[in-house]
């Protein structure tokens, strides 16, 4: 069937001066001059056969016919945007905003990422990093990575990643130096990390070393720092197991005792409430728990 259509901009030009009440205002997001605006109505009222507005000095009303009008009118328009936003849609990736503490980042997500971009290609992960609380955190985001567990006010929690600390050092280290029981550690260098000063202290604690004193000791800004500056053979720093694991199987990192490892806050993922059902969201989720197992 042939549709009998009038022009589309007469069209806009109406809906936009309808809403408004006003050809100014209309020109003004339609980003045309007032007199376009006023030519399509006038070309859309000698189309339709019928005067669609009253003109007054200022200020312009809808007559009963371009009200009725601009009920179907727009409620028309409004269908065909949202139809056109889907489609675009479909033709372009997904955006998902992460932001996932640093450490963890770099020593754990990065090397993994790869796997959920080729089972997700049409999902766009935009990572950032930051230890801030989410309270303090001011970007918007629809995963975050932290320790928990915690209670986050409009977000929902889920665990995905134990972990513990232990010492770790660089093998070639042991070759200058032994370190065979915690003890001499009084003969090493260890690494501290300045967002958590109190992980050694912990640690000779549980080991009944509370008052050891190493030979040196060297503060880094970000934990990440400690161990790349356990991997070139600085010292000996306190790992995140999990995290430092390709790095031990690969011999570049080395766990000089066996114990004792201390506990350490989980890996959880925090969802605002109204992003929990968004199938970005839930296949990012899944795919680190299911990461996570191996």
């Amino acid at each position: 069937m042939l549709r009998r259509l009038p022009p589309l901009n007469a069209l806009k030009a109406f809906e936009a001066a309808g809403r408004h009440a006003s050809f100014t205002r209309a020109a003004a997001e339609l980003r045309v001059t007032h007199g376009a605006v006023s030519r399509h109505i006038q070309t859309l009222e000698a189309w339709l056969g019928v005067q669609l507005f009253e003109r007054h000095n200022r200020r312009v009303v809808l007559t009963e016919a371009g009200s009725s009008y601009l009920s179907e009118i727009g409620a028309a328009l409004d269908r065909i945007a949202l139809a056109t936003m889907r489609q675009v849609e479909r033709g372009r990736p997904r955006l998902l905003r992460v932001n996932a503490l640093a450490t963890f980042t770099l020593r754990w997500l990065i090397p993994r990422l790869s796997g959920f971009q080729v089972a997700n290609p049409t999902i766009e992960v935009r990572l950032t990093t930051s230890n801030v609380p989410l309270s303090s955190l001011v970007e918007p985001f629809d995963v975050a990575i932290r320790g928990g567990p915690d209670v986050r006010p409009g977000h929902i929690g889920q665990p995905f990643l134990s972990e513990k600390r232990i010492p770790v050092c660089s093998p070639t280290l042991l070759q200058r130096l032994p370190l065979e029981e915690p003890r001499q550690l009084r003969n090493h260098t260890l690494l501290h990390a300045a967002t958590l000063p109190q992980v050694w202290p912990q640690w000779l604690h549980a080991a009944g070393l509370p008052d050891l004193e190493p030979q040196a000791s060297v503060t880094l800004e970000h934990f990440y720092l400690t161990l790349q500056a356990a991997l070139d053979g600085l010292g000996v720093a306190m790992g995140p197991e999990r995290l430092i694991a390709e790095d031990v199987a690969a011999g570049r990192l080395t766990c000089p005792f066996v114990g004792p490892a201390l506990p350490a806050r989980s890996y959880y993922t925090y969802v605002p409430e109204l992003r929990a059902e968004d199938p970005s969201v839930r296949a990012f989720c899944d795919w680190l728990v299911e990461t996570a197992r191996h």
